[in-house]
């Protein structure tokens, strides 16, 4: 099989996907990308801080590939909270073990928010030598060990929902922790924004980091530009009402959603091409105003979420 260019590879990440999955699309490529993690037994841990899970569940609701496949061939995963079997010391002993054994090796993925205040007391996810383990120490711990670091969805780059104000646990975004260690410049860590992510944006760019040994092009949010590239705005199926200056009064109404609240003008990311549930719909599609989940100011910077964004105040 001809192995695809890196160029080729991002130009079938920004196409639309037309009802196919990006993982159809990639065809035969994911099969050995994938093949080849199998191989070279690249394991994935997966913690999670302050968040609703709704990240773990949009990947688990990927039909192609198969969840199945995702998770016993596509990514390795090795420990999730939600569906391994282990739990409690059994599953921290499996955490601790495999980011030993795979350091420099494996890939971190993180969903949910990073509290910090009072020593980040506010999110403990287990015990290790009967000592209770915050999410804070096991982002640091394994952050340090791993090759890079995924901040699975809008919670985990930025802080998103749980960090919005008052922010009284103070919950921060992975690479905002990471910052000021020693160690940060010798990792990458990689930004998949929205909430919940998007099942391609995750699946696409490990993909391309297994096939090509090397992190994607990313943008100043940490982003890979390959899903993160245009406004939404720019491609939204109501952009002729916009421009024709035909605008919604009510939720349910036809025309532009900007007077409604819509941030597709500043909101980067592909959901028009790529839509969500297997591309069954998506916000706007919908009838709902995009809020710009994909952004470092969501959601304090995107609110009140029914109107226009505030001057000042935005956080990120």
């Amino acid at each position: 099989m001809r192995k695809l260019t890196r160029r080729e590879f991002v130009k079938l990440c920004g196409m639309s996907a037309a009802g196919l999955s990006l993982m159809s699309l990639l065809g035969p490529q994911i099969t050995h990308a994938l093949a080849k993690a199998v191989e070279d037994k690249v394991p994935v841990l997966w913690i999670q801080g302050a968040s609703c899970t709704g990240c773990s569940v949009s990947l688990l609701n990927t039909v192609d590939p198969s969840i199945e496949k995702v998770l016993l061939d596509v990514i390795s995963l090795r420990y999730h909270p939600n569906i391994m079997a282990a739990s409690g010391h059994l599953g921290m002993h499996t955490l601790e073990e495999v980011a030993d054994r795979f350091a420099g090796e494996f890939f971190l993925v993180v969903e949910g928010g990073i509290p910090v205040n009072d020593k980040g007391k506010y999110c403990f996810i287990g015990e290790i030598g009967h000592k209770e383990l915050t999410m804070h120490e096991a982002l640091l711990s394994l952050g340090k060990r791993a090759k890079a670091v995924i901040a699975a969805g809008s919670c985990a780059a930025y802080g998103g929902i749980p960090g919005a104000a008052p922010n009284p646990t103070g919950v921060l975004g992975v690479d905002a922790v990471l910052n000021d260690q020693p160690w940060r410049r010798a990792h990458n860590v990689i930004n998949i924004s929205n909430c919940p992510m998007h099942p391609d944006h995750f699946l696409g760019t490990l993909t391309y980091v297994l096939t090509y040994n090397e992190i994607p092009a990313l943008d100043r949010y940490l982003r890979p530009k390959m899903f993160y590239e245009i406004p939404i705005h720019d491609n939204c199926p109501r952009r002729p009402d916009f421009e024709a200056g035909r605008f919604a009064k009510r939720i349910g109404d036809e025309g532009c959603l900007q007077y409604l609240g819509c941030k597709g003008f500043i909101a980067m990311s592909d959901c028009p091409k790529r839509g969500w549930n297997n591309n069954t719909n998506w916000c706007i599609a919908a009838g709902a105003p995009c809020q710009a989940c994909s952004e470092a100011t969501f959601p304090d910077g995107c609110s009140p979420l029914y109107g226009g964004m505030p001057v000042t105040g935005n956080k990120g």
